[in-house]
């Protein structure tokens, strides 16, 4: 009677994690598992990426610049005495409402793109179009909405003389300081088509 040894697990689809504890054959990291050396992006990417977020941040003022431009339009001027007054009798709702619509609209965007989608899928629209990633260093893996809350909260420590925004620069793992106490690095990976 011969026992034979039984045959290797199939190998796991590409990009999911192996149960088995092995290699990926495909050759990307596994969950749990770091690459041999990452593809850490570097700081010109994550400035433009900041820049193209702010950009798209900037065009939820509009509805707020229509209402301020409505308000000043409607203001008149008069001057008794040496003292300036300035009144807007019959400017009506509409322009407060555009500001406050405009202040919803901004932080509604905010959340979504900075916590809610980069949490879950480690882009912003920005990070998006230029290619990288924040996920996190022990895992491989987004780092979900909360985590990604925190880290924003962190970056109060990048601030101070932006020495931590400039930290990238020389850093091995191209970190802010926020990256360093959150565990997460920003990596080179173009978002999948599709």
């Amino acid at each position: 009677m011969s026992y034979d040894a039984p045959p290797p697990p199939p190998p796991p689809p590409p990009g999911q994690a192996n149960p088995y504890g092995q290699a990926n054959p495909y050759g990307q990291p596994g969950y749990g598992q770091q690459g041999s050396a990452a593809d850490y992006a570097h700081w010109g990417k994550r400035v433009g990426a900041l820049l193209i977020d702010g950009l798209l941040m900037f065009l939820t003022y509009i509805p707020a610049v229509i209402g301020v431009v409505i308000i000043v339009a409607g203001s008149e001027t008069t001057t008794v005495n040496g003292t300036t007054t300035i009144e807007n009798d019959d400017i009506g709702a509409a322009p407060i409402l555009l500001i406050l619509l405009s202040g919803l609209v901004y932080l509604g965007f905010y959340i979504w793109n900075i916590f809610i989608k980069q949490g879950r899928t480690g882009y912003t629209i920005g990070k998006g179009i230029l290619g990288i990633k924040l996920i996190s260093e022990q895992t491989g893996q987004p780092i979900g909405a909360g985590k990604a809350f925190l880290r924003q909260l962190c970056h109060i420590l990048d601030g101070f003389f932006y020495l931590g925004y400039l930290w990238p620069l020389w850093d091995a793992k191209k970190q802010t300081f926020a990256d360093k106490i959150m565990t997460t690095i920003v990596i080179n990976q173009p978002k999948a088509r599709g």
